[in-house]
């Protein structure tokens, strides 16, 4: 996950998974997919031509499994995925 405090930048959501979230925007932002062919990082993400990384796609894992985290109630305990 992206440290936004060596940088002087604070996130404006803080919700729970913001983090997480924030670094699949730049991952999708930075990769070729929406430089190059100029589609948005949502189009990016059904894209199967190899132009967006695979730790993208991690990411999204990671961001699922923490927004999912928020409604199961056995992490109330276990804490929450992606930190």
């Amino acid at each position: 996950m992206m440290n936004f405090t060596e940088e002087n930048e604070t996130l404006k959501d803080k919700s729970a998974c913001a983090g997480v979230r924030a670094d699949l925007k730049m991952c999708l932002l930075q990769s070729e997919c929406c430089q190059l062919h100029r589609r948005t990082p949502k189009e990016c993400l059904n894209v199967t031509d190899g132009s967006v990384p695979s730790e993208c796609f991690a990411l999204r894992t990671t961001f699922f499994e923490c927004k999912r985290s928020l409604l199961d109630a056995r992490q109330r305990f276990r804490g929450r995925k992606g930190y």
